[in-house]
Parts: C-alpha cells; sequence; structure tokens
C-alpha cells in the first residue's frame, strides 16, 4: 500500500475536517510546556468512558460512552497528576479501515487535548482494543497489519502536538500471539518514525501486559524476550505494562495479595529494563478499598521510585460513569476516594520538581497501612 512513496508524503497529503483542522490551531495559542518529552515522571490516572460499550459501534457519544469534562480534569490536575490516559475504540475513532478519521470522535479527542495542554498534563491516547478491529485480529485478512499502520499514522498527522501528546499503540493485545505484536508494534513504530512523527510512544507487552508474567513462555515468546532488542529511532519509545493485585492478577476481585507479594516481580522486569536498556510505563492498576489492598497499591507505587527505568504510572481508573466500581479513584460527594488517599502523595512528590527538599512533602513508608 506504501510502494512508491515515503510515509512521510503520505502522512502529509492527509486531510482532516477544517473543524478538527480550527480545533487543532487553537492548541498553539496555549501556554507550552514540554510535558510529555521532558526527562521527568509521568505520573496519573486512567480517565475511562470514552471505550465503554464496546460493542455498540460506534454507539451514541454521552449516551453508550463519554468524555471527560473539565471539571473531572480540574480535579485530578489539583490533585498533581501531569498524565492522563484516555482510552478510547478504534471503531470509533475509524469508521472504515483506511478511511478518514471521524469528524466527531477526533473533535472530542482534540477538546480533551487542548483541555489537558491548558492544565499542563500529558494526554496519553491509548486504542483500547485488544488487538483486534470488529473482533477480527490485527494480520488477519479482515484486518491486515498495514490498516493499524493507518490508523496511527492518520492520528500522528491529525494529532501532531509531541509536547502534550503520547500515541499508546494498543492496549493489552491479548488476541495476538506474543511475537507477532512485538513485530507489529515494531513495524508501527518504524512507519511512524519514518513519516516524521516525533511523539512518545508507549507499546504494551503482548497479552495481558502483566509484570507478572512477562518472563513467561506462552505459544514459543515471552515479552522479555520479544521485547528486549526493541528499538526507536528516536529513542522515545517505552514499553507498558499492566498489573492489578488480586489473586489471578485480573482487576476483578475484591481481595489481593499481600504487599510483599509484589517485590519480586518488580524486582525482577526492573532489572530486565536495566540489563535490556528499556523504560517502562504502569499504564494500569488498581485495587478496591480494604485494607491488605491498598497497603499493597501503596507498595507498588513505592517500587517504581528509580526513574531510569520507570517512566511513571496511570492509576486504572477515574471517570464519571463508573457507579460502584471496586477500583475507581473518583471523587464520591466531593469526599476523594481511599486509593486517592494512597496515590496522592506519589504525586505531590513529584509536584516539588526542583524545589528544595524540605519544601516537599515526605514520600509514604512503603510498610504504610491504611485503616478503613
Amino acid at each position: 500500500m506504501y510502494e512508491n512513496e515515503s510515509k512521510r508524503a503520505q502522512l502529509g497529503r492527509l486531510k482532516i475536517t477544517s473543524r478538527l483542522a480550527g480545533l487543532m490551531l487553537s492548541l498553539c495559542s496555549l501556554p507550552v510546556f514540554a510535558v510529555c518529552l521532558e526527562n521527568q515522571d509521568l505520573r496519573g490516572v486512567n480517565l475511562a468512558g470514552a471505550e465503554f460499550n464496546g460493542a455498540k459501534r460506534p454507539g451514541v457519544m454521552y449516551k453508550d460512552y463519554t468524555y471527560p469534562s473539565n471539571g473531572e480534569m480540574d480535579y485530578y490536575a489539583n490533585k498533581g497528576v501531569n498524565a492522563i490516559r484516555l482510552p478510547v475504540r478504534w471503531e470509533r475513532v475509524q469508521r472504515e479501515l483506511f478511511a478518514e478519521l471521524n469528524e466527531q470522535e477526533m473533535a472530542a479527542i482534540g477538546k480533551t487535548l487542548a483541555a489537558a495542554r491548558e492544565r499542563g498534563i500529558c494526554l496519553i491516547l491509548d486504542i483500547h482494543n485488544y488487538g483486534t478491529y470488529n473482533d477480527m485480529p490485527i494480520g488477519s485478512a479482515e484486518v491486515p497489519v498495514e490498516a493499524f499502520h493507518d490508523l496511527w499514522l492518520r492520528i500522528a498527522d491529525a494529532l501532531d502536538n509531541p509536547r502534550y501528546l503520547v500515541l499508546d499503540l494498543m492496549n493489552e493485545p491479548f488476541t495476538l500471539d506474543i511475537a507477532f505484536w512485538g513485530q507489529v508494534a515494531q513495524s508501527t513504530v518504524n512507519a511512524l518514525r519514518e513519516a516524521g512523527a516525533d511523539q512518545l510512544i508507549f507499546v504494551s507487552g503482548g497479552r495481558w501486559s502483566g509484570v507478572h508474567e512477562w518472563s513467561k513462555t506462552i505459544s514459543g515468546a515471552s515479552n522479555s524476550g520479544t521485547f528486549a532488542d526493541f528499538s526507536d529511532p528516536l529513542g522515545r519509545t517505552v514499553l507498558q505494562v499492566h498489573q492489578y493485585a488480586d489473586q489471578y492478577y485480573s482487576g476483578t476481585k475484591n481481595t489481593c495479595h499481600e504487599p510483599a507479594h509484589f517485590n519480586g516481580m518488580f524486582a525482577s522486569i526492573e532489572k530486565w529494563a536495566q540489563d535490556n536498556d528499556q523504560q517502562l510505563f504502569l499504564g494500569e492498576f488498581g485495587v478496591p478499598k480494604s485494607d491488605t489492598c491498598l497497603a499493597s497499591l501503596d507498595r507498588m507505587l513505592s517500587l517504581m521510585e528509580d526513574s531510569n527505568v520507570w517512566r511513571g504510572w496511570t492509576y486504572w481508573a477515574g471517570g464519571a460513569w463508573w457507579g460502584g466500581y471496586p477500583l475507581s479513584i473518583a471523587p464520591k460527594n466531593g469526599s476523594d476516594a481511599a486509593q486517592m488517599e494512597v496515590v496522592a502523595p506519589y504525586l505531590s512528590a513529584k509536584q516539588c520538581g526542583e524545589r528544595r527538599q524540605e519544601d516537599c512533602p515526605p514520600m509514604p513508608p512503603g510498610n504504610l497501612k491504611i485503616d478503613g
């Protein structure tokens, strides 16, 4: 599909609508802070909602799914968040493969990007599709790998804002073999760089991207082997991992492993990253509000203090439509969630920046026990 022309030329010819172009131009008048590209940790939250009701394709915006409000953005910005991961559905962003991006969906994403920039927040745009499009896997006859390249080339062109935007290629691509996903991810990064895209890119590990099984061989491959030599000519690609605290690491149970259970797995993946000159980002982790779960949440946060390895993290999840979801970090009736009480000190510590250490709040101890 890309023969006899450079991807840069192709990217330059991609067109966006006048409405979206106007929205993107409005971004240029906002203050400039190189949030995504600075050598600093990105610490924040997933603001879920735009990926909701994925079986309804495309669905009706603000009826079947939603985007963050300014009030939500203000709440997390005031807590010290400098990163928001925004899950979206490929089928909504691009209604047909190889087609132009949907005007309404891109306007909503562009509005969220503008709101993030106004607040000095890096927006991580996550295609939350598990390696598929309309339930067909990438690499199938129905969804060729080139279609995935095309999606990201179009997004990178339409939202050309590397200071405030991270391209998060694919959430938990469990439908694809690990080795094949590694090839797809590498070719997508290559295509974006050849086309002149400068954004920071997040590449999820295969399967569910779990820290706990990073070195486990499944169908002849492991994430540790597949991604050891992953490369980016700009050096702006970070490997994304996820980790939940319950018995099966699914994020669907109300009980959690004890805090010490996570020490070994985080130490192991950290050493792997150091040995292979890779950086990591914990894109999803979350717990219910029991004492043990909150203590395990604190432990995981405390295990990511080496900024040479960990580029940061985003808690799963905030968002106004969660209702009684036990992992939700969204405030209720004007009160912070118990999970926010644990997360907030780690956000505040990063707000200190270059200030004197005595002016900064102390980091909580690793064995902190939270009541209630």
